[in-house]
């Protein structure tokens, strides 16, 4: 418990610049103190003292601005940055290494049961008020931009923008975006009702040349 711990500092030391000592990280960063709550309350969890674990996740809730569900599952050397607003619900699964910004959701859409929330890989980034929503798989490496909606799977290592998110970029590479809208061979709605005139012209025609009046 004593290694994770000091590995989880370290990491908050790797990734924040303005962290000065480990006595700065112990006492003053509520990421640090929202995930050893979570590490009780996740074990309450899983012995089936519910309400005791939702008790310490909701004080816990309450001194720092983070809500960490006791069943979700959290790996190693997690770092939450500035942390107000995060919410992580109660089927997440978040890999080893993993950094979030405040205002991250890692919630339901309210349409599962069962597995509701993402599932988050390893060395996974992702930015200041981002939304990753069901049951969504997050591959390992990957990074969602600030104020992103993600409603679909990200392989690893691509990076996602937008909302909903889309991929621009994999194993660091630019990628073109392509719509699900086909902007090339896309009907043009002036040439069907031209389409439509010249059909109705023909017709009158037609019908006047049957009966011998002509134009």
């Amino acid at each position: 418990m004593f290694n994770d711990l000091r590995e989880t500092v370290q990491a908050y030391k790797d990734r924040d610049p303005a962290a000065r000592s480990t006595m700065e990280i112990l006492l003053l960063y509520p990421g640090l103190k929202a995930t050893q709550s979570h590490k009780a309350a996740h074990w309450c969890y899983e012995h089936d003292l519910k309400f005791l674990a939702r008790f310490i996740s909701q004080r816990s809730r309450h001194h720092t601005g983070i809500e960490i569900h006791p069943g979700a599952k959290i790996g190693k050397r997690l770092v939450i940055d500035h942390g107000m607003g995060v919410v992580i619900g109660e089927t997440a699964e978040i890999g080893d290494d993993c950094l979030l910004f405040h205002g991250v959701t890692l919630g339901g859409t309210g349409k599962e049961s069962g597995k509701r929330h993402p599932t988050i890989g390893n060395n996974v980034l992702i930015g200041a008020g981002a939304k990753v929503l069901g049951p969504v798989v997050i591959g390992d490496g990957s990074r969602v931009a600030a104020n992103s909606a993600v409603l679909k799977d990200i392989p690893p290592n691509c990076t996602a923008v937008g909302s909903p998110a889309r991929i621009v970029k994999v194993n660091g590479e630019k990628v073109n975006y392509v719509s699900d809208v086909d902007q090339i061979n896309v009907t043009d709605p002036v040439e069907m009702e031209l389409a439509a005139l010249r059909a109705q012209i023909a017709e009158i025609s037609g019908q006047r040349e049957s009966d011998g009046s002509g134009i």
